[in-house]
């Protein structure tokens, strides 16, 4: 079962270890996805600038009850991020993009934060 998040087209959140469906796949982890071959990714692009910092990612240790202070805290670390912008004008020149990523939790990873918070700026409106 796929874990899509919106239609085809503009920004979608998608599981790495899932069967590539097109669209521009851009990784948003920093670390590579345990098992999966460079190959297998299908990748166009690792944005690993874009993923939460290696401190906020160690604390969160996907840990549920963590789950609404890592939003915060990366949402933080995404407004003081000068990439951000860069990535939202690709990703709104592009018909269809999907955010990648490795957790296991289709509703609490990086890729969802990143797409809510790039859906919300301006010029991103998808």
């Amino acid at each position: 079962m796929a874990s899509d998040q919106g239609q085809p087209g503009g920004i979608r959140v998608r599981r790495i270890y899932e069967e590539p469906d097109g669209g521009y796949r851009v990784l948003v982890d920093r670390l590579w996805p345990r098992g999966v071959s460079k190959e297998k990714a299908h990748l166009d692009e690792w944005l690993k600038e874009l993923a939460p910092s290696t401190d906020l990612r160690k604390w969160f240790g996907h840990l549920q009850d963590r789950w609404d202070q890592f939003v915060q805290r990366y949402r933080e670390e995404l407004e003081g991020n000068t990439q951000v912008a860069d990535f939202s004008r690709a990703c709104a020149s592009r018909p269809d993009t999907v955010l990648l990523y490795g957790a296991r939790s289709a509703t609490q990873n990086e890729a969802v934060v990143l797409r809510e918070y790039l859906l919300q700026l301006p010029g991103t409106e998808l």
